[in-house]
């Protein structure tokens, strides 16, 4: 993945935790939870390009050799 992606992924979770904390601090379950669900998703976008990062890693291994 590139890194406008990695970008993207930091900023919605960041506006994520800006959604909750917004959330938590005007009591609106539906904010807060919004924030949660905006994290969660940007959390699981990173966590698939560290394994297609890894995995590109092995083949660039692989291949040099």
């Amino acid at each position: 993945m590139g890194l406008d992606d990695k970008i993207s992924n930091k900023a919605q979770e960041v506006s994520g935790e800006a959604k909750q904390t917004a959330g938590e601090a005007t009591d609106n379950e539906e904010l807060q939870a919004e924030g949660m669900k905006d994290q969660a998703s940007a959390k699981l976008k990173q966590a698939g390009e560290k394994i297609s990062d890894a995995a590109r890693d092995v083949k660039d291994h692989f291949d040099k050799k």
